[in-house]
């Protein structure tokens, strides 16, 4: 997942009020990362013929070491809430 969408990503749940209990389930499930990858690309297949192309690009994001990391940084990065 490139920085662009991990930030963009990261805004839009801190928009919703989700970045912490996203921060948080992202955190408890680093150990099964590796699976969780595995099955974002046993998915694809299904969510491109939903046409769904943003689901698409976040589960091919997060299937990387880099993607899911990126994520992580941009949840952490404190930002003053509205």
């Amino acid at each position: 997942m490139s920085d662009e969408r991990s930030a963009a990503l990261a805004t839009e749940l801190r928009r919703r009020g989700l970045d912490v209990p996203a921060l948080l389930l992202l955190e408890a499930h680093r150990p099964l990362r590796p699976l969780l990858g595995n099955l974002a690309i046993f998915l694809s297949p299904i969510v491109r013929s939903l046409r769904n192309r943003a689901l698409d690009g976040l589960a091919k994001g997060l299937a990387s070491d880099a993607g899911y990391d990126a994520l992580v940084r941009e949840l952490e990065r404190t930002e003053p809430r509205r």
